[in-house]
């Protein structure tokens, strides 16, 4: 059993797998969107099938661009089919729509692949009082769908409308139109009409003729399409041709031939002219159920003829099986010429009061003519329960069979009405009739029915027409043995009377729905009509065949049942169990194999998904960041949380776009919310050539890591942790929300002005960071990139220095870096720019550069729109200091709110951190010390005394263009971070 199953799951292996994901998997909101229908270029099979994803007050929500139609999640691409939301078409509703009574839809599919399939829509309307009809143009095309909505002020109408069952071909598009019927007041009534999928019809709804979700508010209801086939003009690999799968159907099972019939308890063999007369119908007395059934044998001009005496109609076939009786039926004429005048001739047929039906299953409403709307009534109300629209009349009016309609069940009478609904056709005129007839006739009446106007010699007054006299229903009955019994003359059946309205009828065949008598083995073992039924007569209005019993019968789950039952039903045999148990165990083996393939494909699914994060994990330098961080001997380890992919893709909303807090140099930085509700940013490092890795940025990604954990102050950004188990590397930083000093510099917010405190407070607080790398950590830390965009601002507007993605930790020997020259220009270290040898003075240089620009407001590099030249801040700085108009220099906002003598002090000192000689400027911690001075003294002369005012501006001016002479000619932007070779 064991190497089976493991086979078994071999074979179904491949199947179970799935395929890679396509780039073409796409989504709108929560509607997939499936090949042929796509978004992206490639994606969909046509310009045709292409989808936009629109913004709506529910959300995203797919649109085929192309006729600008809702798709809904419905599809069924291999049967061509798409669900859409389809807009109504409004008939005298004011602002809505038109006021008239002929309203063309919004939706037009002229020209394009698409068109609303006859197949599976229905046309539907609602409202009260009116006939509703669809045509392509009701003045040039026929109608190809209708419906009658019910009389205004009938209760039923208020829960809903009313549809057609069916739409004779394809639109593209459709004019509306409407003709009042059963409207007395003639009162102008809004009116809606619309195509809708005719899945929307539902037995539970309150009214089964029309959906009860849909009122007269609703603008919009699903509506399906069909497409016909279209070229591919994109990918080859999507231009499949998609087949509809085949249904295959079944033969009926063959019935058996009945057997012997039993002898005649009484005779009644009755016949007139050459029909014969059966059971429930007869002649004499005692040969028919009773008095509606009594049949006369008539003379006619054509021989004998049988006559149902209750209602007075030539019988002209009985089936006992169907419990029916085709009858000739008066046809209705209108508009008929005879004898040089018009001459309608109107029929109405009452059968109330008599157990006869018009049989809804075999009769259908049919009118011959054109250019006119036929009714059908019930003779004592005139609220139609049917209609039939005819065909628009053309030059050569002709009387052949335009239209017919099904009939309501439980009709008992009608009358027919006729009213025309095309424009006048002039001297065109059209005889028409209407009557009701057995569909199987329908062939052999139309040739029989006169053409044109010509019906002097109307020959055919009547048609066959069927009438449902019983109706048969479950229940447990049987021949007993001392009851008339009665057997049809061929033997196929026998039956019994079991009270004034129900019949007992039994069969040899067991394919009839019937109950079996002989359950219990042994019992009846000769009987040849053991299969039973029950048959009801509609003898009064007021019976109930479905739930009346006879007497000594009452209704049990869904049957007649005996009230002190004859029929004893046995348990079945033991041998009865064998074949559940073989069907249990075999499907508890199927269930149970089912499950053990699942649970290897989960195991070998999450084996890989292992392996590919371990192999990411030693990519990303898992392996080397370990290493590092075990050598450290501070024992940093702690402080460095390793996330898992899974929680970070949840936090971001899986990368969504809206997420993106800026982009750098290094990678794209997303806002993330963890699972215990803490908000961090997340930093993800970028790719090469959109699926490469850049070694020289996972060097940096490491450094970046080892540096910041080793950093612990409260205006440096603090690492939580990392991830390297996806295919590009994560930094997990708290969350600093209010950007960077560079914006809050250059793009101004007059609601927040940034003050002069706030901009000495902001450069402390850099400075004591800087000092902090400088010499207060536990190995000096180079930062080598300090710049406006790299200071973020938390909540309360503190500075916190972050991007240590080219920073260095530096020996306590050691006095100086050589590297490859890498920072941004207006930043960078002229001494650094020359001798690749990066000293701690060089973050010095550079915080002086971010002092100017708060003192005045300007970019490091700019340029003028008139002139290619591009100018340095400091330069300009340093000239402004040497020639005594730094106060034009100074931010306008800084000099109305900042003392004057404040404002001096700050500049030399900026002047001294840009000297050109590294070693005659101040160190970072002297910075510090000498910007809190600057805050608390209250004596700005002494401050100003006690700065060193000895400096060779000129030297440093003209050694500071070395380092922009290359962008010369040319327009940087100030944010870039270059990387330089020495």
């Amino acid at each position: 059993m064991g190497i089976l199953m493991v086979f078994y799951f071999m074979l179904q292996l491949p199947w179970l797998i799935p395929a890679a994901d396509s780039d073409c998997n796409e989504m709108c909101g929560t509607v997939a969107i499936p090949f042929p229908f796509g978004i992206k270029t490639g994606c969909y099979i046509s310009s045709w099938f292409r989808v936009t994803c629109n913004k709506t007050a529910n959300g995203p929500k797919p649109f085929i661009s192309s006729i600008n139609l809702e798709l809904l999640g419905k599809f069924r691409p291999y049967d061509k089919l798409i669900a859409v939301e389809n807009p109504v078409t409004y008939l005298n509703c004011g602002n809505k729509g038109s006021n008239g009574t002929t309203s063309a839809s919004s939706v037009n599919l002229t020209g394009s692949p698409f068109f609303f399939s006859s197949r599976y829509n229905r046309f539907g309307s609602v409202g009260c009082g009116n006939l509703v009809f669809v045509s392509r143009d009701i003045r040039t095309d026929r109608v190809v769908g209708s419906c009658l909505q019910r009389r205004c002020g009938d209760p039923t109408s208020k829960s809903g409308g009313c549809h057609d069952e069916l739409i004779k071909e394809n639109l593209t598009s459709y004019t509306v139109s409407m003709i009042g019927v059963t409207n007395p007041r003639r009162i102008q009534r809004c009116t809606s009409a619309f195509m809708f999928d005719s899945s929307m019809l539902k037995s539970s709804d309150l009214d089964p003729r029309f959906p009860y979700d849909i009122s007269i508010d609703t603008t919009k209801v699903p509506a399906t399409l069909e497409w016909n086939p279209i070229k591919c003009d994109f990918k080859a690999e999507l231009c499949q041709e998609v087949k509809g799968a085949e249904n295959q159907g079944y033969p009926p099972p063959q019935l058996k031939s009945p057997t012997l019939p039993l002898p005649y308890k009484d005779s009644c063999i009755e016949r007139c002219g050459n029909f014969d007369i059966t059971f429930p119908f007869g002649i004499k007395d005692g040969c028919y159920m009773n008095h509606a059934f009594r049949v006369t044998c008539n003379q006619t001009v054509k021989g004998l003829r049988p006559f149902i005496s209750s209602v007075n109609l030539q019988l002209l076939e009985i089936s006992f099986s169907k419990r029916t009786a085709v009858i000739n039926n008066p046809i209705t004429y209108s508009g008929c010429l005879d004898e040089d005048r018009e001459t309608n001739v109107a029929v109405k047929l009452n059968l109330t009061g008599t157990p006869f039906l018009f049989s809804d299953v075999f009769n259908r409403f049919v009118s011959f003519g054109c250019g006119c709307a036929t009714f059908l009534s019930n003779s004592t109300d005139d609220s139609p329960d049917g209609y039939c629209l005819q065909p628009r009349c053309g030059n050569n009016v002709t009387s052949e069979m335009s239209c017919s309609s099904g009939i309501p069940s439980g009709l008992s009478s009608f009358a027919v009405t006729v009213t025309p609904i095309y424009p006048s056709n002039g001297s065109n005129r059209s005889c028409g009739s209407a009557f009701v007839v057995d569909e199987r006739y329908i062939d052999s009446v139309e040739k029989m029915i006169p053409y044109h106007n010509v019906t002097k010699n109307r020959s055919l007054l009547h048609v066959p027409t069927t009438l449902q006299w019983g109706t048969q229903k479950r229940g447990l009955c049987e021949l007993r043995e001392g009851s008339d019994i009665f057997c049809r003359s061929d033997g196929e059946y026998c039956w019994t009377s079991l009270g004034q309205t129900h019949l007992c009828v039994c069969t040899s065949d067991p394919y009839v729905d019937s109950n079996d008598v002989c359950q219990e083995s042994g019992k009846c073992r000769d009987l040849k009509y053991k299969h039973c039924y029950m048959l009801c007569l509609n003898t009064t209005p007021g019976n109930n065949c479905s739930s009346s019993c006879p007497v000594g019968y009452e209704y049990i789950k869904d049957m007649c049942r005996p009230i002190s039952p004859r029929i004893v039903t046995k348990e079945p045999k033991s041998s009865h169990i064998l074949p559940i148990i073989v069907g249990c165990s075999t499907s508890i083996g199927t269930i149970f194999v089912l499950l053990s393939t699942w649970y290897f494909y989960k195991l070998l699914a999450k084996r890989n998904k292992i392996k590919l994060k371990q192999k990411y994990f030693k990519k990303n330098g898992g392996l080397l960041l370990q290493q590092r961080l075990s050598n450290n001997e501070e024992g940093n380890v702690e402080k460095i949380k390793l996330f898992s992919s899974k929680e970070l893709e949840k936090a971001t909303d899986y990368y969504n776009e809206n997420r993106v807090l800026g982009r750098g140099g290094q990678g794209i930085v997303y806002k993330g919310m963890l699972t215990d509700g803490s908000i961090v940013a997340i930093k993800r490092c970028k790719l090469v050539g959109g699926n490469v890795f850049d070694e020289t940025k996972l060097q940096q990604f490491i450094n970046e890591v080892m540096i910041c954990s080793q950093i612990n102050h409260r205006n440096v950004v603090k690492l939580l942790g990392c991830c390297l188990e996806t295919q590009v590397p994560l930094l997990v930083y708290e969350f600093v929300p209010n950007g960077t000093l560079y914006h809050l510099i250059h793009e101004p917010n007059e609601d927040f002005p940034l003050t002069w405190e706030m901009r000495l407070r902001i450069a402390i607080e850099i400075a004591n960071a800087l000092s902090y790398l400088h010499s207060a950590a536990s190995v000096s830390i180079y930062h080598r990139d300090i710049k406006s965009s790299n200071i973020l601002l938390d909540d309360k507007y503190r500075a916190k220095v972050s991007d240590f993605g080219t920073s260095r930790s530096v020996a306590l020997e050691q006095t100086h870096l050589t590297t490859r020259v890498q920072g941004t220009f207006g930043y960078l270290d002229p001494e650094y720019f020359r001798s690749s040898k990066f000293t701690e003075k060089s973050d010095v240089y550079s915080f002086g550069v971010v002092l100017v620009e708060l003192l005045t407001g300007q970019k490091p590099i700019s340029s003028s729109q008139s002139e290619e030249v591009v100018r340095s801040l400091v330069n300009y700085f340093l000239l402004s200091m040497k020639d005594n108009f730094l106060l034009d220099l100074v931010d306008t906002l800084v000099m109305n709110d900042g003392p004057k003598e404040e404002i001096i002090a700050v500049a030399k000192l900026s002047k001294r951190c840009l000297n050109l000689n590294g070693k005659k400027r101040p160190t970072m911690k002297q910075v510090a010390l000498e910007l809190e001075w600057i805050r608390s003294s209250k004596e700005a002369i002494a401050i100003r005394q006690s700065l060193d005012e000895h400096s060779d501006t000129d030297g440093m001016i003209e050694a500071s263009d070395i380092a922009s002479c290359s962008t010369s000619g040319s327009i940087l932007n100030d944010s870039v971070t270059l990387s330089l070779d020495a």
